[in-house]
């Protein structure tokens, strides 16, 4: 009457929260003398506060056998909560479960059925591999037991022991089969459960059961069975592609008629994954029908039945584009939805239905979401989209932005001056570093369109004079690395720039030193390029103004571009050296040449030989885009063979030759050695690895030939005579069985581990001792 009931037990946890530990450490003392006493209700009452405690994080694990006591009590409440702290605490390596096998034979065979129950319970959870064994034919018989109650949990029962003793499948599989046509429905629905779990791993095993699931199909009102049938037939039509046809009435019956959503999402992805929509005839018409049920789920207030809806129509959009183009409107409103993963798969959908008309427009929309919230819809019940955009989702954004447009070599653009504008906006709105992919996409469109080139070098002349940018060039956000874009296009395509030297000033202005190295390396080499072309303009205009401008913008430019040769960088310290000694010697031409004409009395009437010699250096040709295959197409000279020698190989040595000879004589099994006593490993064929050389295909050695027959039997035999008494080789004569016939018919000495066996007896013994070689066979 003093004991703790579980009621107690909760309370007091409850009351002590400040001594919490130390009170749970005197009860599970207190729990530790009860499982010990005689009277099974205080046992099982243990039990159960042990069981509590473990779902607290308290290991029960020492309590294994007086759980197994109270599991094989004969009162049914004691009996449940045994099997209940069984499947709490047992694990697959614990002790006791052996003692188990007669317990559960027992109470599976007993008349009460909630005892039946309770024990079916339990073995789903404890099973093993030795239980499952043990227990498969018990299982089986029950497949017939009279309450459907029972055989219902039989059936699931199955599965968990399919897993851990799948010979138990082959045994049970007819019986199984059976229970389709049980007259209790939950029976049958539970069998069709348990098929298609299996069917996930080995769909091709459960073909045959096809005829049964689609008389269930046809006169079943149950939705959850019908959801698991057709989820099964889905996996079974690729196997099986005349079962589309077949179960196409059925399901575009249920598509039409059904309200339950989880239903018709089921059919329509089977529509989907079945290949219907590819059969022809009426094919598009049910994948209309289709679009417009899933338009329902974008609709619904529910989330999940967003996302689903919209993972479906992403499975129907690379087969039926302008059916999910119709619903475009829908589509783009979950862009807007506060939820990250419908976003997500809205932008999925929006990447797919891009094409040449509605580009522009869904490029806009797209960028919005990257505007401040201040251009926000406030009509909207949403949070303005700034505010929902993180860095790694704005990131997202614009990189599909860029994949929308250059997909396909640019298939979708019909103008790139907005590209080009795009993507300069991306620039300051994107909130992220994406100044890589940026940089790669102007210079792209800059080289490869050259009807959008002087367009492009204005919009990067305004990039290369925004101070802001520049300013906040080391801001983890900044995108300052577009520059790179903006003086390489403005140094290759200056010819387009309307102030050449406003561009150069620009360029060598003092916070260039604070971009990146790659970039100031850039800008030195366009300061040059720009400097070439405007010099060789004053050419045609070369009066004395021309020619002290000249030497004003020279000096200048030869003082400032100094401040890229203390860069850590070495690319940029050796631009920006040979770049200066250029003005240099320029501006000392210029002086001299103006000091020799003063001296003469001379005026100048033509530019000096320099400034004209230095344009060609830069502008001689045009640099064109090459694609990346463009080499296959280049057509082969007529004359040139690439199969053939360049160089004709040099021939061996004699030396080589001999040593080749010597290493392919075979001595021992699987292993040669050489004259030197080396040991040269060799594969199974006898091919060496080491110093052994490989003779090349199409190639004699000049010792091969039948003029040398003599030179080469001569040196066996010297061979022979100077490995005689080694104790390091196996002797080798005529008669040994270590000889392999070749197909010329000569002997190579070669052992083989394909052809023959080896002979044991004809090795030698060898004994060698430390004061002398002697040896005895």
């Amino acid at each position: 009457m003093f004991e703790k009931t579980l009621t107690d037990l909760i309370r007091g946890i409850r009351t002590n929260k400040k001594n919490e530990q130390k009170y749970i450490a005197a009860c599970l003392q207190e729990i530790r003398q009860e499982v010990k006493s005689n009277d099974p209700d205080v046992k099982a009452v243990a039990i159960s506060k042990l069981t509590y405690l473990q779902m607290l994080g308290y290991d029960m694990s020492w309590a294994s056998f007086h759980v197994v006591e109270v599991m094989s009590s004969a009162k049914f409440l004691q009996k449940r909560i045994g099997y209940l702290a069984a499947t709490q605490s047992f694990r697959q390596d614990t002790d006791v479960l052996m003692l188990t096998t007669n317990l559960l034979k027992k109470d599976l065979a007993s008349g009460n059925h909630l005892e039946v129950g309770v024990a079916l319970n339990g073995l789903a959870h404890i099973v093993t591999p030795d239980l499952a064994r043990d227990l498969c034919q018990d299982l089986v018989s029950m497949l017939n037991h009279s309450r459907p109650y029972v055989r219902k949990k039989v059936v699931l029962v199955l599965y968990k022991l399919f897993l851990k003793f799948p010979e138990a499948l082959r045994l049970s599989f007819p019986r199984l089969k059976e229970k389709l046509d049980d007259p209790d429905p939950s029976v049958a629905c539970a069998v069709v459960n348990v098929i298609c779990e299996l069917a996930r791993k080995n769909p091709k095993n459960y073909l045959s059961l096809a005829p049964q699931l689609f008389s269930i199909l046809n006169t079943s009102t149950n939705n959850w069975m019908l959801i698991k049938i057709i989820k099964l037939f889905g996996a079974l039509t690729p196997l099986e592609p005349r079962l589309a046809k077949k179960l196409l009435p059925p399901i575009t019956q249920h598509i039409q008629t059904t309200h339950a959503m989880s239903l018709l999402y089921e059919c329509i992805h089977t529509v989907i994954t079945g290949g219907m929509l590819n059969l022809g005839g009426n094919s598009d018409s049910l994948a209309a029908m289709c679009v417009n049920k899933l338009r329902i789920f974008l609709e619904d207030t529910d989330q999940n039945l967003k996302y689903v809806g919209l993972l479906a129509l992403a499975k129907i959009l690379p087969t039926h584009p302008k059916l999910v183009s119709e619903h475009k409107d829908i589509i783009l409103k979950c862009i807007d939805d506060p939820d990250i993963s419908i976003r997500l798969r809205a932008l999925d959908l929006v990447v797919g239905m891009v094409n040449k008309k509605n580009c522009t427009d869904i490029v806009k929309r797209l960028m919005s979401h990257l505007l401040p919230s201040s251009n926000s819809d406030p009509t909207t019940s949403y949070p303005p989209p700034s505010t929902l955009l993180e860095p790694a989702y704005r990131s997202d954004i614009i990189n599909r932005v860029i994949y929308i447009c250059s997909q396909n070599s640019y298939s979708n653009i019909t103008n790139f001056e907005w590209y080009i504008a795009v993507l300069v906006d991306l620039t300051y709105v994107s909130g992220v570093k994406v100044g890589e992919i940026l940089t790669q996409q102007i210079m792209d469109v800059g080289v490869r369109v050259k009807s959008v080139r002087q367009y492009c070098v204005k919009t990067m002349q305004r990039l290369i004079s925004d101070a802001n940018l520049l300013e906040n060039c080391k801001l983890p956000d900044s995108n300052a690395e577009v520059l790179y874009a903006a003086a390489w296009i403005s140094g290759e395509y200056c010819s387009y720039l309307e102030k050449p030297i406003e561009t150069i000033e620009f360029l060598v202005q003092p916070g260039v030193t604070k971009l990146s190295h790659n970039v100031q390396a850039v800008y030195v080499h366009a300061v040059l390029k720009i400097y070439a072309y405007w010099a060789n303009s004053l050419v045609y205009n070369w009066d004395d103004d021309a020619k002290q401008e000249l030497i004003q913008i020279t000096a200048k430019l030869k003082d400032k571009i100094g401040m890229f040769s203390s860069c850590t960088d070495l690319e940029v310290q050796e631009r920006a050296y040979n770049t200066r000694e250029i003005f240099s010697i320029i501006h000392q031409n210029l002086i001299n040449e103006e000091n020799d004409l003063k001296e003469n009395g001379y005026s100048s009437q033509k530019a000096p030989a320099i400034i004209t010699e230095l344009s060609p250096l830069f502008f001689s040709f045009e640099l064109n885009p090459v694609a990346p295959k463009a080499q296959k197409k280049v057509p082969v000279p007529e004359g040139l063979d690439l199969d053939a020698w360049i160089n004709e190989p040099l021939p061996e040595s004699e030396n080589n030759e001999s040593e080749e000879e010597e290493e392919s004589y075979g001595y021992g099994y699987g292993q040669t050695f050489g004259g030197s006593g080396d040991l040269i490993f060799s594969d199974g064929n006898g091919a060496t690895v080491g110093r052994r050389r490989r003779r090349k295909n199409g190639r004699k050695n000049g010792y091969e030939s039948e003029d040398n027959e003599e030179i080469r039997e001569k040196r066996r035999n010297e061979r022979r005579e100077r490995i005689k008494n080694d104790p390091y080789y196996i002797n080798v004569d005529d008669k040994s069985p270590l000889k392999r016939s070749r197909s010329d018919g000569r002997s190579d000495g070669l052992s083989s581990r394909k052809t023959e066996e080896i002979d044991v007896d004809s090795i030698p013994v060898v004994r060698l001792t430390m004061d002398d070689f002697d040896f005895k066979c």
